[in-house]
């Protein structure tokens, strides 16, 4: 029996990727993993000082995902699929926006050893949309740290997540503009998605997914 089936939907901050995988965890079958981000006591202190507190911020975030990746992916041939709100490609995206020189190469260094501990996604779903879209959505979910949210850093961002994925060639890859895609309400967008999802994973069509319901 193959292994189960392991789906990562990745993007910049607000764009809707926990949205997502919540909607699509009962259609696939899927257990979630999702980021852990209110568990980094230092991503307030970020939010109100970039400069002082960026690597604290990375290397807590860099660590406590190697970790839970290690532990899902040890898990056996009889698990349920996966689906996660986070690509471990993100944590160097961050990292190469926000750290200093000599930070970023520190980094690096603890990033590669441990890259060789995780397992590549079967289908990666990037997720992008306008940064207007994405500041009113960082607004609408009322985290007190996302206040008054810097739009210039987020403008930065979306461009760091587009330069990455679309030179980005590991495991097939779906690209969806959420701008105008309402896959909370609409059901008809997340079919759509779902049958994008099979479509992308290079066996049989939706083995061991669901068929997308019509």
């Amino acid at each position: 029996m193959s292994r189960p089936l392991y789906i990562a939907v990745e993007g910049p901050i607000g764009v809707g990727k926990t949205t997502l995988v919540h909607r699509l965890a009962e259609r696939l079958d899927a257990r979630l993993v999702l980021e852990s981000f209110e568990d980094n006591p230092f991503l307030p202190k970020f939010y109100a000082d970039k400069a002082r507190y960026a690597f604290q911020t990375q290397l807590f975030f860099l660590m406590s995902r190697f970790q839970q990746q290690k532990e899902l992916f040890q898990a056996d041939i009889f698990a349920p699929n996966t689906l996660a709100d986070y690509h471990i490609l993100k944590d160097r995206i961050f990292a190469q926006l926000t750290l200093k020189e000599d930070e970023l190469a520190l980094y690096e260094k603890v990033y590669f050893s441990l890259e060789g501990t995780t397992l590549e996604p079967d289908v990666v779903v990037y997720l992008h949309a306008s940064t207007s879209v994405l500041l009113e959505r960082i607004s609408c979910r009322g985290r007190a740290f996302e206040e008054d949210f810097d739009a210039a850093y987020l403008d930065q961002l979306s461009e760091m997540y587009h330069h990455h994925f679309s030179h980005y060639d590991r495991t097939p890859m779906i690209s969806l503009d959420t701008s105008e895609i309402d896959y909370v309400r609409d059901e008809g967008a997340l079919d759509e998605i779902e049958a994008l999802i099979c479509a992308s994973i290079n066996r049989d069509p939706c083995y061991a997914l669901n068929t997308p319901r019509r």
